[in-house]
């Protein structure tokens, strides 16, 4: 399917999801998710059903335009880049961190003449996430976030809270997610491709693919267009209202999308046409997730990952969360069927374990 087959996200009329995919996003928000929409696909028929509300005050409905933030959807888009300039000879994944950071990543067993691109992307570096530091833990979950989410922090200053702590094992002996991982990847793609990262993520992916609603927000705070209120239990129960600096994801999960533009990426990356077999290879082959962290038996690629269904299918594809959003989009491994969900909270509906059963669940509703 090209992208000239794909509707906009400005079709308001789309059909409705089937009813067992209905059925999961209605039941979510009857357990206290504020706004839930599904756009599923199946061959050139497009579908999409919205349950619950935008915007808790005034009870606006959510529409198909809406654009809101990914979170670690980003990464898939972030790898998208480095591949595009690996294919293109302008960086090489063997490639050390030192090579193009020099003296960057060292101390507390980092060392950046040994972490290579593939070992970033990958996410088997052993580099910590930043996140984990305790006092970011501070500024980013609890309610220090009502002003923690205002910082700016450059690049450079997240590797080095990085640094800061020991390095979870040597590079290539083990798998553990780290966002560290893909701002690292990002600030190596700057330097290759010779652009800020936002100006490389148009020219590799959104301007070939016409994701006109997909985009970095930089130092906007304020998500352009049409979006929803974004909701978070992660910061003393506050409503976000959106505004959050995109510093503290960066490439690893500061942008910003719709539910259409996600479809259409997804799909091109299932069937291979956004970058050369060899790219398109090294993103596909998967290392297994440790129990425990996700979904068993769920195995991470570059920047994409596979997970076993309830009803037996294999769904590949992306999610991500930042406060007051999940977003997830995922699919059969050749593309024909893909379905796009986003919660504009970031919390579990009380019916589910966790929300990675939710995303199982209503996936498989469409995978089935």
């Amino acid at each position: 399917m090209g992208t000239s087959h794909f509707p906009t996200d400005a079709d308001e009329h789309m059909a409705p999801v089937a009813p067992q995919v209905r059925e999961v996003i209605e039941h979510a928000v009857r357990e206290g998710v504020p706004g839930m929409v599904a756009r599923t696909r199946d061959g050139d028929r497009v579908c999409w059903s919205a349950a619950g509300v935008a915007d808790m005050r005034s009870g606006r409905t959510r529409v198909p335009r809406e654009r809101f933030r990914v979170g670690s959807v980003t990464k898939a888009f972030t790898a998208a880049v480095v591949l595009g300039l690996a294919a293109e000879g302008r960086l090489g994944l063997d490639d050390t961190v030192d090579h193009w950071l020099p003296g960057l990543l060292h101390g507390n067993g980092h060392d950046g003449s040994r972490v290579t691109v593939r070992h970033l992307i990958r996410q088997t570096s052993g580099v910590f996430p930043f996140g984990m530091d305790p006092a970011r833990m501070e500024r980013f979950f609890n309610p220090g976030f009502l002003t923690g989410r205002f910082d700016r922090l450059t690049p450079q200053a997240l590797v080095r809270i990085a640094v800061g702590h020991p390095a979870q094992f040597p590079p290539g002996e083990g798998w553990a997610y780290s966002n560290t991982n893909y701002i690292l990847a990002a600030m190596i793609a700057e330097q290759a491709g010779g652009l800020p990262f936002a100006e490389l993520l148009t020219a590799q992916v959104t301007r070939p693919l016409q994701l006109a609603g997909t985009y970095m927000p930089g130092d906007e705070m304020e998500i352009q267009g049409t979006h929803p209120r974004h909701y978070s239990k992660n910061a003393a129960d506050s409503d976000l209202a959106a505004p959050v600096h995109d510093s503290v994801a960066w490439a690893a999960g500061g942008i910003v999308s719709t539910c259409g533009d996600l479809d259409r990426f997804l799909t091109t990356l299932l069937h291979g046409e956004l970058m050369p077999p060899q790219q398109q290879h090294e993103m596909f082959t998967t290392t297994p997730v440790p129990p425990g962290v996700w979904i068993d038996g769920a195995h991470y690629g570059v920047g994409i990952c596979s997970m076993p269904l309830p009803n037996g299918r294999t769904a590949w594809g992306v999610g991500g969360m930042i406060q007051g959003s999940f977003t997830f989009a995922m699919g059969d491994r050749d593309g024909h069927r893909t379905i796009v969900t986003q919660m504009n909270c970031d919390w579990a509906p009380a019916h589910w374990p966790s929300w990675l059963h939710l995303l199982a669940d209503v996936i498989a509703a469409h995978l089935s």
